[in-house]
């Protein structure tokens, strides 16, 4: 028996999404089966194609993964050595990884504490405190390194307010990386017009694990970036930073995407839109029966705001929980599958002890990780079963 099986609400039900579209998909693995070419190939191109005229961007590039995506969009800036980018603490390990991968430095600022993300607001307060400017460019004035880029994170599926990171980019002549991880098919508006996440900054940075809300049958990732030079750099930098054949034009890595893989999502990215809103009605339902608990009210949980747009799209349904833990092992009792995103900040983690931060630095992410937790949400779930969800969660402040 799987690990979610054993659920009687899994966080996730892949097998429910599988039983909709296993013929189509079976018959797009077959396809890439009989041309016998696995690695790029057409599926890929073919895939490739279909994200750039969904994502209304100029180019967009497969690779492994989304944690590949953005260490090669930092490879493709030439972040590296004695460079600072400008991230959240409260992400996945790999949204900073990338960077110290690189060599660069991680400077963290701290979270909004209701939508999780980093802020406009608080990445221009840290650029005038923590930055001074040499040669129109900021620097960070305890480390001295400049300060190169911006890497906001679309997190759970909620888009940051990208037209301020625009204006803040602009200003400091920063360039923007989006993490769009867990935000595939979320919308922004900027200048008035509305725009997808991942096509705001120089880079967008994707990933297809299967729990998102584009999901491949294993790893995958995309780069979107309107710009055909930096399309072509990360083309290359993909296969080794080969050119043509044997001619290797940078050092690369091997980052690139299944035909299968991109069989399956071709397949799967037709559904995106219904699932996302299917996704954001779910969401509405949890809104509306939380709110009748009486559980907010009395500030035992908190929700997420109620959203009727596609800015937030759920990948995932984070709430925030007194007694969190305590919440987490009742329910799984009760057979429903919950999951902490995240139990410990970056800059926390053992391994990022040598950036000198510590306990207190970031308050906001401290407290989220004590509080945040994942309750199911998928297209398929159904409201009965999001009805015992909210009614066993009642079920425990009442004891």
């Amino acid at each position: 028996m799987s690990r979610l099986s054993s659920y009687k609400i899994p966080i996730i039900d892949l097998q429910a999404q599988y039983s909709t579209l296993r013929s189509e998909i079976r018959s797009a693995i077959d396809g890439v089966l009989e041309t016998q070419q696995f690695i790029l190939g057409p599926a890929v191109n073919r895939f490739e194609d279909e994200m750039v005229a969904f994502l209304q961007c100029r180019f967009a590039v497969a690779v492994a993964s989304g944690s590949d995506a953005l260490l090669l969009a930092l490879m493709a800036l030439n972040i590296g050595p004695g460079d600072g980018v400008v991230v959240t603490p409260f992400t996945f390990f790999s949204t900073v990884s990338a960077i110290t991968r690189l060599g660069a430095r991680p400077l963290f600022v701290d979270i909004d504490p209701q939508s999780y993300l980093v802020s406009a607001k608080d990445i221009e307060r840290f650029l005038q405190e923590h930055a001074r400017i040499e040669d129109g460019m900021p620097v960070h004035s305890a480390t001295g390194f400049p300060i190169k880029a911006l890497l906001p994170v679309h997190l759970f599926g909620q888009c940051c307010a990208t037209d301020a990171f625009v204006s803040i980019a602009k200003n400091y002549r920063l360039e923007i990386v989006e993490d769009v991880a867990q935000a595939c098919g979320a919308r922004t508006v900027i200048n008035g017009q509305t725009k997808f996440a991942g096509t705001i900054g120089k880079f967008g940075c994707f990933s297809f694990f299967p729990s998102k809300t584009l999901g491949a049958y294993g790893d995958g990732g995309l780069i979107t970036t309107d710009e055909k030079q930096l399309a072509a750099k990360i083309t290359m930098l993909r296969m080794h930073g080969e050119s043509t054949k044997y001619n290797h034009q940078f050092t690369g890595i091997n980052s690139r995407l299944d035909s299968i893989q991109a069989a399956v999502l071709s397949v799967k990215h037709r559904r995106l839109e219904e699932w996302c809103e299917q996704r954001i009605q779910k969401a509405q339902a949890y809104h509306r029966l939380f709110m009748a608990s009486g559980l907010v009210d009395h500030g035992l949980l908190g929700i997420p705001a109620l959203v009727t747009d596609n800015s937030h799209v759920f990948n995932n349904y984070v709430i925030r929980a007194e007694r969190r833990d305590d919440l987490k092992k009742f329910l799984a009792v009760e057979g429903i599958q919950t999951e902490i995103y995240y139990p410990l900040p970056l800059h926390l983690q053992p391994c990022f002890a040598p950036l000198g931060y510590k306990k207190g630095d970031f308050p906001q992410a401290e407290l989220a990780a004590r509080l945040v937790l994942a309750l199911p949400i998928y297209p398929e779930l159904t409201t009965e079963q999001q009805e015992i969800v909210v009614n066993k969660i009642t079920d425990f402040y009442r004891h």
